[in-house]
């Protein structure tokens, strides 16, 4: 072989070797695994890390909360999937870029430490640029997206255009071919417009996130007509199989990035 090829062939392969250590970067860390949550098929664990390009996917009882490089807290709720499509770092604390594609199912945002402008969600229905917020997203059969503002600014862009939810407790309502509707007050209709009880879990409050994760809303007025199961006498029976941290917070419901 001449030397030239044997650079060429060398370089080759050294190419190849990188791409899967690309696509194992990590992008953050699970801080809440309640049933089953796995990341690209393997089951994800409390403190597991999760890699760019990789699908994270739950249960029909799943829960799972993550923590991103920059600060940036995810929470996937029952049924869902999620792509982490892009994560480009700009230091320790910042990204340039962090995209997530959300194909079905539920899911709390709140922004890290970042620029506004380097998230991005998407979704069947169109794309969300969030602003330093907080929000619920909701993703149904035929691509059906609802998304929730609990904090802050955002917006949501369909096929018809753009609009903003700028007032706590906004929501918007999208489909891929009839595009985004105009933002109005979320009540419990929304579930009759989504055509089930089971969207939006952390508002109704028929999953419940770890304090962290919750904000002042008190569910903007949607409190769950759902019992939670119980011992007698009332005691919550606990699931043998969640994993998580013992909840070390201040009691408070707002969020301290």
């Amino acid at each position: 072989m001449q030397p030239s090829r044997r650079i060429a062939t060398a370089a080759a392969s050294m190419m190849l070797m990188a791409v899967p250590a690309l696509a194992q970067e990590k992008v953050g860390e699970a801080t809440l695994v309640k049933t089953r949550v796995t990341g690209n098929g393997a089951v994800i664990d409390y403190m597991a890390p999760v890699h760019r390009n990789e699908r994270i996917q739950t249960s029909k009882t799943g829960l799972g909360e993550f923590l991103f490089r920059d600060g940036t807290k995810f929470a996937v709720g029952w049924n869902s999937s999620v792509v982490i499509d892009e994560f480009v770092f700009n230091d320790s604390k910042t990204v340039q870029k962090l995209s997530l594609n959300a194909a079905r199912g539920t899911f709390r945002w709140i922004s890290g430490q970042s620029k506004s402008s380097a998230y991005q969600i998407n979704t069947p229905a169109g794309t969300l640029g969030v602003r330093g917020t907080a929000l619920d997203i909701y993703v149904g059969a035929g691509g059906l997206t609802a998304i929730v503002l609990l904090e802050g600014a955002a917006q949501f862009c369909g096929s018809n255009g753009c609009q903003d939810l700028t007032r706590q407790c906004d929501v918007v309502v999208a489909t891929p071919s009839g595009g985004v509707q105009s933002p109005e007050t979320v009540n419990r209709n929304i579930f009759n417009v989504l055509g089930t009880p089971r969207a939006l879990p952390f508002l109704s409050g028929d999953q419940t996130l770890s304090r962290k994760f919750r904000r002042v809303t008190r569910g903007c007025g949607m409190s769950s007509a759902l019992q939670k199961r119980t011992e007698p006498g009332g005691a919550s029976r606990p699931d043998p199989r969640d994993r998580q941290p013992p909840d070390d917070d201040d009691g408070g419901n707002t969020f301290n990035p």
